[in-house]
């Protein structure tokens, strides 16, 4: 496995526990609503969060994407089991995508294409970076806003938020 690759696979299980912990909060409930009218809908947006690694992992399988005519709107998600099905499920898939990398399909160009317009060449890890890690990444801190928004509890990701200290318990222990 070539070592960038696998220094991904490390970062793809210790994000993962802090994304489960934003997608366990998210209200079934609230799965139709929407901060704006041209927001995604909270299902649609903790659904896209769920899948995208495994959804980065299946195009990134491939020398590239035609964009032309691919419908990149994100499906609601069913339920909040189905939630973290999904999420369980993308990272596996992810990881096992990751860890089956070689050293030359690992830098192989991936190419974005719309009909015969080149929009970006990268090297394989690279696009698994921007999409299935960065991309996902900025879609959490916006499924954070929106939990924040219907006064749900936002959980810990790095260090603490304002409703979970877990450095409090480890202060009052020592």
């Amino acid at each position: 496995m070539h070592p960038a690759a696998q220094a991904l696979v490390a970062e793809l299980h210790q994000e993962a526990s802090a994304s489960r912990r934003v997608l366990e909060r998210v209200p079934e409930a609230h799965l139709g609503w929407r901060p704006h009218p041209r927001s995604m809908t909270l299902g649609q947006l903790a659904q896209h969060v769920a899948a995208l690694p495994g959804a980065i992992s299946r195009m990134a399988a491939a020398d590239g994407l035609d964009a032309a005519g691919v419908d990149f709107e994100p499906q609601p998600a069913e339920s909040s089991a189905a939630l973290l099905a999904t999420h369980d499920a993308a990272i596996a898939e992810a990881a096992e995508f990751l860890s089956g990398l070689s050293e030359e399909s690992a830098v192989a160009p991936w190419r974005l294409t719309v009909g015969e317009r080149e929009v970006f060449t990268v090297p394989r890890l690279g696009l698994m970076r921007m999409l299935a890690f960065n991309h996902l990444y900025h879609h959490r801190g916006q499924l954070l806003v929106y939990l924040r928004l219907l006064d749900v509890p936002v959980p810990v990701v790095y260090g603490r938020s304002a409703d979970e200290d877990p450095f409090a318990a480890l202060a009052a222990a020592g």
